[in-house]
C-alpha cells in the first residue's frame, strides 16, 4: 500500500497539463488547453484540459477526471500504478507498506505480465553489462554499432545468454510463474520442456508511451545459425505490435515540441539518430504501418517525415505504406538517403549539423515526390503513364481535406502533364466509387441481420428536458465553483405595515454560498433525486465544512473516481463551446452578467418551485382515490400554491 502522504504529495506536485502533454499534443485555448481525443478517432479537437481546475474532459467519449484517472484510462494503469508513474516522473520518493502474500496474489493477469517483462528487462541489461558472455558478445556488438554506454543505458539495451533456459531458470528462481513467462512469450513451453525464446540475442525492449515494457525485439548475432535475424515478442494481452511504435516513449516530448515525427524502419535507426541529437524519431519495427500506429503520432503532431534507404526496393515499399498516413489527414514528407546508406549508417557517419541540413534539404512533399518518381520510371511508355495517373488519383482521392486535395491536384497535373479538369474528374469518380463500395460492403455484411433500412412506424419524439436534473446539477456546479465564497444574499420577508397589511420587503444577509444552499434546502427538506448528485452534494458540503481553503483541484483528486468523473463533466461542460472557435467566425458568446448570489438564489428558488408543482401534481393524483380525505388534500394544495406564489414573487415572475 502506498502511504497517504505520498499520494497527497503526488497530487500536489503533478500537473495535469504536463502529464497529458506527454501523450496528446495540446494547444492553448484561453485559460485551457485543447487537443485531439486519445480515446477516439477524430480530426477536430474535442479534448479539453483545465490547468486551473486540474481536470480534463473528453467530449467525444464522455470520459474525464484527474491526472490519475487519465493514466488509468489511457495506459490501463491501476490506481497504485498511476501514482507510482507520477511519483517517478516528478522524482517523489514512495513510502509503501509491505504487501502481504494475499495482496500479491490479487495482482491482475496483465500486471503480472508487466512485472515479468520488467524483470526480464533488468535481467537482460544486467547480463549485457555484468557477465563475461554479455560483455564479450552483446556489449561488443553495440559498441561496434557506435553506441555509447550512455545510449545503451538510456534505451535499456540488453543481451540474452546463448543458453537454452538461463533466463527461464532465473525467473522461476526469483518467484515468477511459468504461466506468465509463457504468456509474455519470453519462454516457450513444449510438453515438459521449456526454453528461452531470445536465446543468444541482443535485446531491444519495446516501451509503451508511458514507459512500461510491453515486449522485446531480439537480434541474433551468429550468422551461421538458421534462425530469423530479428525476433519479436508474440502478441499478448500487453503487447500488440500494430499498436506500438518503437521509441515513442523517448520521442514523444520532442515530437510535440518539434511538431514533426521522423519515421524509420529499424531499432538501430532510432537509437543512432537519438544519439546524434535528433530525438523525434520512431520506428514501425519493420512491419507495415497501421492506422493505430499513425494515430499514436497524430496525437502529438500532424507532420510525419518518412526516412528510407536509398535502394529502389526500399523506396517502392515505403511509397505503398504512406497513403495510409494521408488518409488520416496528416502531412507527409519523404527523405531518402544515398544509395547503399540507411538512416543508421548515415547518422553514424555525419555530424548533427550535417544530418540536420541533409534532412531539411532533402525532405520532399510526398505526393509531388511520388508523382515525379513514378513519371521518371514510366518515361514515354503510355501504358505506364496511365498506371501512374491511376495510382496518383487513388492517392489524391483518399485525402480528407478538400482544399488540400485541390492544391495537390493542381501541382500533380503539371507533373503528369494532364489537364486539371481531367484530374479533378478522375478524383471525383474514384471517391464516388469508394463510397459505393463502402455502401455495398455495409449492406452486404452488416445490414442483413440488423435490418437497419427496414421501415418502422415510429412517431418523432422529442426528449423532454429533465428540469430537476438540470437544477440539481447546477447546484453541484455552484458548490464546486463558489462554495467557499461569501456573498450578500437578498431575500424577501413579510413585514406588517402600520395599517396591518403584510408586504414583502428586501433583507440583505451575508453568508457563504454553501451555507446558503444547505440551509435553504434543509428548510424545505429537499432531497436530491439523482443518486450521483446526492452523493456529490453531501461529499462537497462535508469538505467545505471541514476545509476553509477548499480548492477544486485538490478536492477532485481525493474523491471516488466515479464522483471525480461526474465533477469533471459538470465543471468542463461549458468549456466545450470554446472548442468551436466562435470568435474566428465573428461570433462572440455573451458572458454571464448575473452575480453569484443572484445565480444561487434563482437556482434554489427554481428548484423549490419545480418541487411544489410536482407535489401539487401528486396531490391531484390522490384526489382520484375516493377513500382519501379530499378536504385535507385541498388544504395542502392551497398552502403549497400560496408558497409558490411567494417564491415566484421572489423570482420576479408573474403567475
Amino acid at each position: 500500500m502506498i502511504s497517504k502522504s505520498t499520494i497527497d504529495q503526488v497530487f500536489d506536485t503533478a500537473r495535469v497539463e504536463e502529464v497529458i502533454g506527454d501523450f496528446v499534443q495540446l494547444k492553448k485555448s484561453g485559460s485551457n488547453f485543447k487537443g485531439l481525443s486519445p480515446f477516439s478517432e477524430e480530426r477536430t479537437p474535442s479534448f479539453m484540459v483545465s490547468p486551473v481546475k486540474q481536470i480534463w474532459k473528453d467530449f467525444s467519449t464522455g470520459k474525464g477526471g484527474t491526472v490519475v484517472s487519465f493514466l488509468m484510462e489511457h495506459e490501463h494503469f491501476t490506481y497504485p500504478e498511476a501514482i507510482k508513474y507520477l511519483a517517478k516522473r516528478y522524482n517523489i520518493e514512495i513510502e509503501e507498506t509491505q504487501q502481504t502474500d494475499a495482496q500479491k496474489e490479487e495482482a491482475s493477469e496483465r500486471e503480472s505480465m508487466y512485472l515479468v517483462n520488467e524483470f526480464a528487462n533488468s535481467y537482460f541489461q544486467n547480463t549485457l553489462n555484468k557477465t563475461d558472455q554479455g560483455k564479450a558478445i552483446g556489449l561488443s556488438y553495440f559498441k561496434e554499432r557506435g553506441f555509447t554506454q550512455e545510449t545503451i543505458d538510456k534505451f535499456q539495451l540488453g543481451y540474452s545468454l546463448d543458453d537454452w533456459q538461463a533466463f527461464t531458470d532465473e525467473a522461476i528462481k526469483k518467484g515468477y510463474k511459468l504461466k506468465y513467462l509463457e504468456s509474455t512469450g519470453l519462454t516457450i513451453v513444449k510438453e515438459e520442456k521449456q526454453f528461452d525464446r531470445f536465446k543468444g540475442r541482443v535485446m531491444f525492449p519495446i516501451h509503451s508511451m508511458s514507459g512500461r515494457v510491453l515486449g522485446f525485439g531480439g537480434r541474433i548475432l551468429d550468422s551461421t545459425k538458421k534462425a530469423a535475424k530479428y525476433l519479436n515478442s508474440p502478441e499478448s494481452d500487453v503487447y500488440h505490435k500494430s499498436k506500438v511504435l518503437y521509441g515513442i516513449y523517448y520521442a514523444k516530448q520532442s515530437i510535440a515540441k518539434e511538431d514533426n515525427c521522423f519515421l524509420v524502419e529499424g531499432y538501430t535507426d532510432v537509437i543512432q539518430f537519438a544519439q546524434k541529437g535528433i530525438t523525434n524519431v520512431v520506428s514501425s519495427s519493420g512491419t507495415a504501418l497501421t492506422p493505430e500506429q499513425i494515430r499514436l503520432i497524430n496525437r502529438l503532431t500532424k507532420n510525419i517525415t518518412v526516412l528510407f534507404d536509398g535502394d529502389a526496393a526500399g523506396i517502392r515499399a515505403s511509397l505503398r505504406g504512406i497513403d495510409l498516413i494521408l488518409e488520416q489527414g496528416m502531412n507527409v514528407k519523404v527523405c531518402s538517403f544515398p544509395e547503399g546508406e540507411d538512416p543508421d549508417s548515415f547518422a553514424k557517419q555525419n555530424t548533427l549539423e550535417e544530418l540536420s541540413v541533409y534532412l531539411k534539404e532533402n525532405a520532399k512533399d510526398f505526393i509531388s515526390y511520388k508523382a515525379s518518381l513514378l513519371m521518371q520510371e514510366a518515361k514515354n511508355d503510355p501504358i505506364k503513364k496511365t498506371e501512374v495517373l491511376t495510382d496518383m488519383v487513388r492517392t489524391l482521392g483518399i485525402i480528407p481535406d478538400k482544399l488540400k486535395q485541390e492544391v495537390y491536384a493542381a501541382n500533380i497535373a503539371k507533373i503528369l502533364n494532364v489537364e486539371e479538369k481531367r484530374l479533378y474528374s478522375s478524383i471525383a469518380q474514384y471517391r464516388s466509387k469508394r463510397i459505393d463500395e463502402l455502401r455495398s460492403r455495409i449492406e452486404r455484411d452488416e445490414f442483413k441481420s440488423a435490418k437497419i433500412f427496414d421501415v418502422v412506424r415510429n412517431d418523432l419524439t422529442i426528449d423532454k428536458v429533465d428540469v430537476q436534473y438540470v437544477l440539481e446539477k447546477k447546484i453541484i456546479e455552484l458548490l464546486l465553483l463558489y462554495g467557499n465564497k461569501t456573498e450578500d444574499f437578498e431575500d424577501l420577508v413579510f413585514k406588517e405595515t402600520e395599517e396591518g397589511e403584510l408586504i414583502l420587503e428586501p433583507v440583505i444577509q451575508q453568508a457563504k454560498v454553501f451555507e446558503k444552499i444547505y440551509l435553504d434546502l434543509q428548510e424545505d427538506e429537499m432531497e436530491f433525486t439523482n443518486p450521483n448528485f446526492k452523493d456529490l452534494y453531501y461529499t462537497i458540503i462535508d469538505a467545505l465544512n471541514q476545509d476553509e481553503n477548499f480548492a477544486i483541484e485538490s478536492f477532485v483528486n481525493r474523491v471516488d473516481p466515479v464522483l471525480a468523473n461526474d465533477i469533471t463533466h459538470i465543471l468542463m461542460n461549458e468549456e466545450r463551446y470554446s472548442l468551436h472557435n466562435w470568435e474566428k467566425n465573428n461570433i462572440f458568446p455573451k458572458g454571464k452578467e448575473v452575480t453569484i448570489a443572484q445565480l444561487v438564489s434563482e437556482t434554489i428558488l427554481s428548484l423549490r418551485c419545480f418541487l411544489i408543482d410536482k407535489k401539487v401534481s401528486d396531490f391531484k393524483q390522490e384526489t382520484q382515490n375516493t377513500s382519501v380525505d379530499n378536504k385535507s388534500i385541498l388544504e395542502d394544495v392551497l398552502n403549497y400554491s400560496n408558497l409558490k406564489m411567494l417564491l415566484s414573487r421572489k423570482l420576479n415572475r408573474v403567475l
